[in-house]
């Protein structure tokens, strides 16, 4: 026989030792230490991240981009009234390659010219060159 003693007889029956230095751990905290543990903090949002969907902008025509210069001189020279349009423009994605595609109507306040944006009423400014639409909403 080793010099342990058989099924821990020697320790069995002791009595639990309570500190008498420290609080009793709640049954809450001493169950955390047992919570999983990510080790690789960040991952989910990654993968979540390469999941996320989106656009790649279609380059247009020569012909739209003529028939859109009209577009925004009318709007200049009818910028006084505030013309109501609807804008359909394409905004790249910061995080990665790719983009989105938006729509909103709205009145136009300002045209900015040296900027290349086009202030709208809610305060929205959209880069002409983002732009693939105009269409000009019914002032009734």
């Amino acid at each position: 026989m080793s010099i342990y003693k058989k099924n821990y007889e020697d320790i069995i029956n002791l009595q639990h030792k309570i500190s008498l230095k420290y609080p009793r751990m709640s049954l809450e905290n001493r169950s955390a230490q047992f919570a999983p543990f990510a080790a690789l903090t960040g991952y989910d949002d990654e993968i979540k991240e390469t999941e996320r969907i989106t656009e790649q902008k279609i380059e247009i025509s020569e012909e739209i981009k003529i028939d859109l210069n009209k577009k925004i001189q009318e709007i200049q020279e009818n910028i006084n009234q505030k013309p109501k349009v609807s804008i359909k423009y394409y905004i790249p994605d910061s995080k990665k390659q790719g983009g989105k595609y938006l729509s909103i109507t709205s009145n136009v306040i300002k045209l900015d010219q040296y900027k290349k944006i086009i202030i709208l009423e809610n305060k929205i400014c959209i880069p002409i060159i983002c732009i693939t639409d105009i269409n000009f909403a019914d002032t009734n």
